[in-house]
């Protein structure tokens, strides 16, 4: 279930990924607007088709989306050549403010379509449009200097031009619908890509910091129909946290766990495409804030925080908090009151509602904050920490990892909780999520999910 994948499998996948990332607008002439498809996909098939969607669900698309909308951003400033050639054997003037406020009123449209603000995603293509201006001039400078115009003996159509510039411009938002708002840690990436970008152009060092400084300025719009943004992307956005084995786990950039299963279980049923994004404990609540996902999806438990801003699925699993510690000290840890002792050292996960527990029962025992959820067992096995308060589940699965070393030493649970699907203040998809989450509970699809991921996640950590 973890086992890391090879460099040709890891190909494949983010072969398959760059190839759902053009499906997100694939199916999506705006109406009115004349614009080619960006390409020629047959989304209502795909979407019609669950079984053949399967393999995109296997990595977090962040990093590739990230990837993809710089790579069309050069793509598009390439095609100026092209752009710049038709303009030099027709006389027309690089500016041409007519077609440009076509362009704009197209991104407009389409920012609306899905779900981004078009006042905020204008200047990022208005930024785009000055720097082609740029490129066509240093193309006609060259020329003139040259007295020759290379490309014009053999000119590009400059329909088919348009129709290129047309398809990068939704490749860009195939990109911009997974990565906004964009996230701090991305934007170091995403600017060291930009500025190479520019270099290869000859663009002025500045023009990189423009673009991506247009691009941190871009926001969603808050709240609106989720299920009319599916049916037209046929993309349905799954935040998980990638380090809460047995839901979801991430290892060799490929992700496994029950609820990974169940999230492409629940995007077949609504038609759509599973794509992963990343979220952590500690930012679930912005992610949910900033619209950056539809469903989160990770062994998530009820907080009122949550709940205030977003809705919750009805409880696919039932559980507790619960103590894990080593064997040997399995009867001074089998109450509750033994946790809070001054020489107890409690180690947590931050930012979940395991530490949001031991904040609120424990006083006088040492709190240990170990910012790594995977590692933090290892911690207890060594004996740098003492006890965990943690679910549960994952106190049986990590009993089971280190079979004879970590024990669950309280009988009862300390608490009752539930795992749900936490989803974006859309009531109608709430209600297609529930009736939906009725049917698969009622054939235990999540019970046998759940097993089958702590089987497998023992066996691939076995020794470890």
């Amino acid at each position: 279930m973890t086992r890391r994948p090879g460099r040709k499998t890891r190909g494949f996948w983010r072969g398959r990924l760059v190839t759902l990332l053009i499906s997100v607008t694939s199916g999506g002439v705006i109406a009115g607007c004349g614009f080619t498809p960006a390409v020629q996909v047959d989304a209502t098939a795909a979407a019609s088709m669950p079984g053949t969607i399967e393999a995109p669900a296997a990595e977090f698309a962040d990093a590739t989306a990230a990837q993809f909308l710089v790579q069309a951003i050069d793509e598009r400033l390439a095609i100026m050549r092209d752009v710049a050639a038709a303009k030099w054997l027709s006389g027309a003037p690089i500016p041409d403010a007519a077609r440009e406020a076509v362009v704009l009123q197209h991104v407009a449209a389409r920012a609306r379509t899905l779900g981004l603000d078009p006042a905020t995603t204008q200047p990022f293509f208005a930024a785009q449009i000055r720097l082609a201006r740029d490129v066509q001039q240093r193309w006609h400078d060259e020329w003139k200097q040259a007295d020759r115009c290379a490309p014009c003996a053999e000119p590009a159509d400059l329909q088919a031009v348009r129709e290129r510039i047309d398809k990068t411009r939704e490749q860009q938002f195939a990109a911009l619908y997974l990565l906004t708002p964009l996230r701090d840690d991305a934007a170091a990436a995403v600017m060291e890509q930009m500025q190479a970008a520019v270099r290869r152009h000859e663009l002025p060092a500045d023009a990189a910091a423009e673009l991506l400084t247009a691009l941190r300025h871009i926001v969603r719009v808050a709240g609106g129909p989720v299920l009319d943004r599916l049916r037209a992307t046929h993309v349905l956005r799954i935040a998980t946290t990638g380090d809460y084995a047995p839901f979801s786990l991430e290892d060799g950039g490929r992700l496994s766990g029950a609820d990974v299963e169940l999230a492409r279980d629940l995007a077949a049923h609504l038609g759509a495409r599973p794509v992963f994004v990343r979220t952590s404990w500690p930012g679930l609540v912005n992610d949910l804030r900033d619209g950056r996902f539809d469903v989160a999806m990770s062994g998530i438990g009820y907080s009122e925080e949550r709940a205030a801003l977003g809705l919750y699925s009805i409880a696919y699993h039932e559980g507790g908090k619960t103590l894990l510690a080593r064997c040997a000290d399995r009867e001074q840890f089998d109450t509750a009151a033994e946790l809070d002792r001054p020489d107890v050292r409690v180690i947590v996960n931050p930012g979940g509602t395991n530490e949001r527990y031991v904040r609120e029962h424990v006083h006088q025992a040492q709190i240990l904050v170990h910012p790594d959820n995977r590692g933090v067992f290892a911690e207890i096995a060594a004996g740098r920490a003492d006890v965990m308060v943690t679910d549960d589940v994952e106190a049986e699965l990590q009993a089971r990892r280190w079979p004879g070393q970590l024990c669950r030493t309280y009988p009862g649970t300390l608490t009752r909780s539930e795992k749900r699907i936490l989803m974006a203040p859309d009531p109608a998809l709430q209600a297609r999520v529930d009736e939906w989450l009725a049917e698969v509970i009622a054939a235990r699809v999540p019970a046998r999910q759940l097993e089958q991921a702590m089987r497998a996640y023992v066996s691939d950590n076995a020794g470890h």
